[in-house]
């Protein structure tokens, strides 16, 4: 029999390939001849990175750039196994986690690491990008990415403007002639699993904002500066996207993306699971097992499990979702592919006790799952 593995990672406990090894020795207690085929799956934010290039054999790099609030960090990004693509994770780069709680501040924080990261692979010779803007610190529509390219965004004294998002409200003019030509033959993807545009209630500013350290004022602030920001961007590029789908995406980097190079945004696991020929892989499986840290009515809107499992229904092959907790709205997945949903606590645990025992507890749930398997399926 042959199984595909192809699980999100448990964010905070286990990465996508960890929880893939660990569902890997849970199956072979109960299926020990199985062909087990691991598909390590991210849907653009954490993770991205490492599924890809673990899935197709590709190489890991790093690089010093500039994080979010100036300081030198070090990210990680990925040339996928034909040689040809950059694989970026703009969180490495620019990402909330890179700012203490104490000191975020999406006024001042910047995307301009993630240009960094895209100037490498443009140095690289690669014109394949895939980019993942999950889990953004910064509130600049991109500015800072796209200054990292050559852009120029100055006031209406000529001066250039400071980092961040509240700086937008006295920019008067772009400069392009400087912004990178090789942009311009380069195909960029954009994982994004959001819809939402630049501006508005449903705006960067309104929905991401407060968890990256804006108050209401500050908020109705930077949502000023960005809806001003794309008049002048619109004229400047001719492209009108702020209220395209994504363009609020990580503090307005979707809109940025398409503002200054030639980016297309698509659902972050489509993109994942093309780039690794996941249909290729799942053809004639016997069963697949996915899972991600908690499963709720989220997951239904197109979340990795969910993406795999449209692909493996088009083959007719059972799908079953191993997860670290189900939480409401979780039943919401049976009517999109998933078969059975299954919680890896096997006892009453709290939060931190069972991301600590991530590992232990997804080989036993894998093991626990795959014995239910067998019993209703002894032909297997």
């Amino acid at each position: 029999m042959r199984i595909v593995v192809a699980p999100d990672s448990y964010k905070g406990s286990v990465s996508a390939l960890g929880v893939a090894q660990a569902m890997e020795r849970g199956i072979l207690q109960v299926f020990p001849d199985a062909d087990v085929r691991k598909i390590p799956i991210a849907d653009g934010g954490e993770g991205t990175v490492e599924a890809l290039v673990t899935a197709t054999g590709g190489t890991l790099h790093q690089l010093a750039v500039t994080g979010p609030l100036g300081e030198r960090v070090t990210a990680q990004w990925g040339i996928l196994g034909d040689g040809q693509t950059a694989v970026i994770e703009m969180a490495a780069a620019s990402g909330l986690p890179l700012v203490p709680a104490d000191k975020r501040n999406p006024r001042i924080s910047t995307t301009y690491g993630t240009g960094e990261l895209m100037r490498a692979a443009l140095d690289a010779g690669l014109r394949k990008i895939i980019i993942g803007i999950g889990g953004s610190a910064a509130n600049d529509g991109g500015t800072g990415m796209a200054r990292a390219l050559g852009a120029r965004f100055t006031d209406a004294d000529g001066t250039e403007l400071v980092d961040g998002g509240a700086a937008l409200i006295r920019l008067k003019h772009i400069d392009l002639a400087g912004l990178d030509p090789r942009l311009q033959d380069s195909q960029i993807t954009v994982a994004c699993d959001v819809d939402n545009p630049l501006c508005g209630p449903r705006g960067a500013s309104a929905v991401f904002g407060p968890q990256k350290g804006a108050s209401p004022e500050i908020v109705a602030e930077l949502d000023a500066a960005l809806a001003h920001f794309a008049a002048v961007a619109r004229t400047a590029t001719g492209r009108d996207v702020a209220e395209l789908a994504g363009a609020g995406a990580a503090g307005g980097l979707g809109a940025g993306l398409m503002y200054f190079t030639p980016a297309k945004l698509k659902p972050g696991v489509e993109i994942v699971l093309d780039a690794v020929d996941f249909a290729g892989v799942v053809k004639g499986a016997t069963f697949v097992m996915t899972g991600e840290g908690r499963t709720d009515f989220q997951t239904a809107y197109g979340k990795a499990p969910v993406g795999v499992a449209k692909v493996a229904k088009q083959f007719d092959i059972p799908v079953f979702c191993l997860s670290g907790g189900l939480g409401g709205g979780a039943d919401d997945v049976l009517v999109q592919g998933i078969d059975a949903v299954m919680s890896i606590c096997d006892r009453p645990l709290t939060l931190d006790e069972c991301m600590r025992a991530g590992s232990a507890l997804i080989e036993a749930g894998a093991t626990r799952l795959c014995r239910i398997v067998r019993a209703a399926r002894p032909d297997w």
